[in-house]
């Protein structure tokens, strides 16, 4: 489920002149069921909302006086969230003959047109409180409370993320809780105002409106909403059309080092921003060190621990960067093992986190290890990135909803996803810079879209050449002349090391066939390290100890911190 509860306003949306229908009870049982939770955000006080709706025991949860008391009908807790209204205003409204008046636990609440004798009195106290209007009440209130600061308070009791909550009202106070949720709706007797804000303009009135609602919701889900709102832009093809990467769905982003694929991670990550969204990336080779509006865990030097990712990301509000960039390859798979199934449990009960991005999913998800660390079903809004899908486990890849290719070997990418999830498609087309091949599984053409650049430039850090681990695919192999050896280099630290323990005729082979400078430059993208590395190659009046201390000195001015 997307949706993981319904918040709706009562008088004027689930009731009609003060009473609910039965269908309506009924459909709010539906949804319960569906094990959803609902909540009610009502401007009313709890005793006359009880005498009048004798099935408020329905809701987990109620928010009365507009946002001042949260209530749990389960066990009759009842907890003030403001401090009651003053004496002194009180009596002044009585001596100005304001009536009816009625005083609640926090609210206190007249009729216009009595707001301005209730604002003069307010002033000549000189009070720190705040008027709002319901269809003709008038609502007194410290400041910042409102149905918004109450269905906050609701959301932290339940442990629910407000995106993946829907929201129905039909009056001026319904505003602001209406626009703190993932989803927004008006029955069709609300104010013009509230219903041309709404992401959904139901067509029936009063509880009619909330079963179309709940009937909706049972049966679409996130598509109750329109792709602009449910989905994350990243770009627009070449017909102009904007292009949305849909809620809840399994992404693979595939092609060459160095083409942009970080960098587009960048920019999802800042339209779940946007949105409200929460995300958690797992980083193999800390890309994401400098991320915008996350929280690192995990560096060069220390190894990220299980439990403080996931108590940072049972923390509301937080984006959490899992830097694996000190642990081995069999250590992150481990940690992500080890994760996996407390993320999956949280994200159930939450919708946290709304999105789990991968980075180098192929060390995580590596081919050949089928049926180890399965990405579950109740975790679909996932980001995979890697190289090739040849890589990534083929259960992985069967899973890729969407898949979105960069660089030369684009078209390449989308026919290996094609021909391992068993489907046709039409011979992709190649992309040009800033452009990606956008492939929605199920259609016949995959489309070559214009790529939105993040507004935070992305910055691949050099630490991860120093001490952490660049892949298989990516290290260094010193095999010599023959092949009579074979040591891997993981990083630039230890292929120093190595480069010292390798005889001088297998040095000497690599150094001389630009092996060293090639990778430099591919993999370690440091051109400048390769360009030096080439001078010295080219030098043969060096010995092979002269042409390693160059080497080292080389590789040293550059990462000397962090070798």
């Amino acid at each position: 489920m997307h949706f993981l509860a319904l918040a709706t306003d009562y008088d004027g949306t689930l009731a009609h002149d003060g009473f609910v229908a039965p269908e309506t009870c009924e459909a709010l049982r539906r949804l319960k069921e569906s094990g959803r939770r609902l909540i009610l955000v009502t401007g009313r006080e709890l005793v006359p909302l009880k005498a009048a709706f004798a099935d408020f025991a329905l809701f987990d949860l109620i928010i009365a006086e507009n946002g001042a008391v949260l209530y749990e009908p389960r066990n009759g807790t009842e907890t003030t969230l403001a401090e009651p209204p003053p004496h002194a205003l009180v009596e002044r409204l009585l001596e100005r003959h304001v009536e009816p008046i009625s005083i609640g636990r926090v609210i206190l609440a007249t009729w216009e047109p009595h707001e301005r004798e209730v604002l003069a009195a307010i002033h000549e106290l000189g009070l720190e409180l705040q008027i709002t209007f319901n269809k003709g009440a008038v609502m007194v209130l410290p400041p910042g409370v409102n149905k918004a600061s109450g269905l906050r308070a609701a959301l932290r009791h339940l442990d629910i993320s407000a995106p993946n909550v829907v929201a129905v009202g039909d009056a001026e106070n319904d505003h602001a809780f209406l626009g703190a949720c993932g989803c927004s709706a008006a029955v069709a007797n609300a104010l013009p105002a509230l219903r041309n804000a709404a992401d959904i303009r139901l067509t029936r009135d009063h509880g009619a409106g909330v079963v179309e609602l709940i009937d909706a919701i049972l049966c679409q889900d996130a598509h109750i909403l329109p792709p602009a709102r449910r989905g994350l832009r990243i770009g627009n093809d070449a017909d102009g059309e904007d292009i949305y990467i849909e809620a809840d769905t399994r992404v693979l982003i595939g092609g060459d080092s160095g083409i942009g694929k970080s960098r587009f991670a960048k920019l999802l990550s800042e339209r779940m921003v946007e949105r409200g969204l929460e995300f958690c990336v797992i980083d193999p080779e800390g890309d994401y060190e400098d991320l915008d509006h996350a929280v690192q865990i995990g560096s060069l030097a220390t190894p990220p621990l299980p439990g403080e990712a996931l108590r940072l990301l049972h923390a509301a509000d937080l984006n959490v960067v899992i830097n694996a960039v000190a642990l081995t390859l069999t250590e992150r798979r481990q940690l992500f093992a080890d994760l996996l199934p407390a993320i999956t449990e949280l994200h159930r009960h939450t919708g946290r986190p709304h999105w789990l991005i991968i980075d180098e999913a192929h060390h995580i998800l590596p081919a050949g290890h089928e049926n180890v660390h399965k990405l579950p079903e109740s975790i679909p809004a996932t980001v995979m990135i890697t190289v090739s899908p040849r890589s990534l486990a083929h259960q992985a890849v069967a899973a890729a909803e969407t898949i979105l290719a960069f660089g030369k070997t684009a078209p390449e990418v989308i026919e290996i996803v094609a021909a391992i999830q068993g489907r046709d498609v039409a011979p992709p087309v190649a992309c040009g810079e800033n452009e990606a091949l956008c492939w929605f599984v199920g259609e016949k053409v995959p489309r070559r879209i214009k790529i939105d650049l993040p507004q935070q430039l992305h910055h691949r850090h050099s630490g991860k050449y120093a001490v952490g681990d660049v892949g298989v695919e990516h290290s260094f192999y010193f095999r010599g002349a023959r092949g009579s050896i074979s040591l891997c280099a993981h990083n630039l630290s230890s292929f120093l090391e190595l480069g010292y323990q390798v005889d001088d005729e297998t040095w000497e082979y690599h150094l001389r066939a630009g092996d060293y400078s090639a990778w430099f430059r591919h993999v370690i993208k440091d051109e400048a390290l390769a360009r030096e590395c080439e001078a010295i190659s080219f030098d043969r009046s060096l010995s092979p100890q002269e042409s390693r201390r160059r080497i080292r000195e080389a590789v040293g001015r550059r990462y000397i911190a962090t070798i």
